[in-house]
């Protein structure tokens, strides 16, 4: 970390992932997460520079190997630059949303009680919901995550890391 920045670096084939046709399944990606069991919203300027497939950085919420949830901006299987989110209890399903051009978006996600709900902005004030769904409640743990699933490396950088403890009251705002 260095101010309000974290670079996480992910090596070769690391990744988070529980395939629909369960062949493939992996949680080896490198991850800072910490403990919350508060309603929260945890915002973050995310950028990494898409060089192989699937290289990506994300959001991410734990409750055990088996059930939790990344908020990705990642290469896709076309080459484009997307955000994805993944919710994950026991099979994971992957939800492919907005294609961006730039290196970076804004990631907001947000938890009131066992809801939570996803945001993307272009820049940081202009909030699209992406997903909006019900996870574990209680304690849980959050944070962010790299992966490189078809490359040697990927490092991404998170800035502008806001984490607040409220409970947004209209998930179609963000406030």
């Amino acid at each position: 970390t260095k101010g309000n920045r974290l670079v996480i670096e992910a090596g070769a084939k690391t990744d988070m992932f529980r395939d629909p046709n369960v062949t493939y399944n992996t949680d080896n990606a490198p991850k800072l997460l910490f403990r919350t069991s508060e309603d929260f919203v945890l915002t973050t300027c995310l950028s990494h520079r898409f060089i192989n497939k699937w290289d990506a950085g994300a959001l991410v919420l734990k409750l055990d190997s088996l059930n939790w949830m990344k908020f990705a901006f990642e290469k896709d299987y076309k080459g484009k630059k997307r955000v994805v989110s993944v919710v994950t209890r026991n099979i994971s399903d992957d939800a492919n949303s907005i294609e961006l051009t730039a290196d970076s978006v804004w990631l907001k996600m947000a938890r009131a009680g066992n809801v939570i709900t996803l945001y993307c902005a272009a820049d940081g004030r202009n909030w699209l919901l992406v997903r909006h769904f019900q996870f574990a409640p209680g304690e849980i743990q959050a944070g962010f995550l790299a992966q490189s699933p078809t490359g040697n490396r990927c490092t991404v950088v998170f800035s502008s890391i806001r984490y607040e403890q409220k409970t947004i009251n209209d998930p179609y705002t963000a406030e």
